[in-house]
């Protein structure tokens, strides 16, 4: 099944590097899974999981839609460091209202006895995850392509082109 996954991501994205990228955010789940299983006092059973295999299926998605954003933006002639950014806040909203529902579908799970662990792994890793994918992956992305801000003039080059002739001659 990994294999499967990683063939239909590849299909998706066609570039090995992007799809590393992909799979390496399926595991910031974690971050959120642990302490709510410890808080709510939840087994890590076979329920949490299937709960951590769904939830690593969510965050890959929303990587998935960052990436592509990314790309669009640079097909639109955006520099790669703008497309970024723009990426990001372009899908920031729809991301969370996604995690949202998510988490709160998952909200009447959390009294049954047998899914209780599936619901809190579910609700804890896709709050946190999706949080954790918008400041991750702007930066992995960033690092992975060596990505820099473009370079602009300093405002002490471009004083004496803004000022007119009379008061850059006085200034100086």
């Amino acid at each position: 099944m990994i294999a499967a996954m990683l063939i239909v991501v590849i299909l998706q994205v066609r570039s090995l590097s992007t799809m590393a990228m992909v799979m390496l955010t399926a595991p910031l789940g974690l971050v959120g899974v642990v302490p709510m299983l410890i808080v709510f006092n939840q087994p890590f059973g076979f329920n949490a999981i299937l709960g951590l295999i769904g939830l690593a299926g969510i965050l890959m998605r929303n990587t998935l839609i960052l990436t592509e954003q990314i790309k669009e933006n640079k097909r639109e002639g955006l520099d790669d460091y703008h497309a970024i950014i723009e990426a990001t806040v372009q899908r920031t909203r729809p991301v969370i209202l996604t995690a949202l529902a998510a988490v709160f579908a998952f909200i009447p799970l959390t009294h049954s006895v047998f899914w209780g662990s599936m619901a809190y792994t579910l609700i804890g890793g896709t709050a946190a995850g999706t949080v954790l994918i918008l400041l991750f992956l702007p930066a992995l992305y960033a690092t992975w392509f060596r990505v820099k801000p473009p370079v602009e003039q300093t405002h002490s080059e471009t004083s004496h082109e803004v000022l007119p002739a009379s008061l850059a001659t006085k200034s100086a």
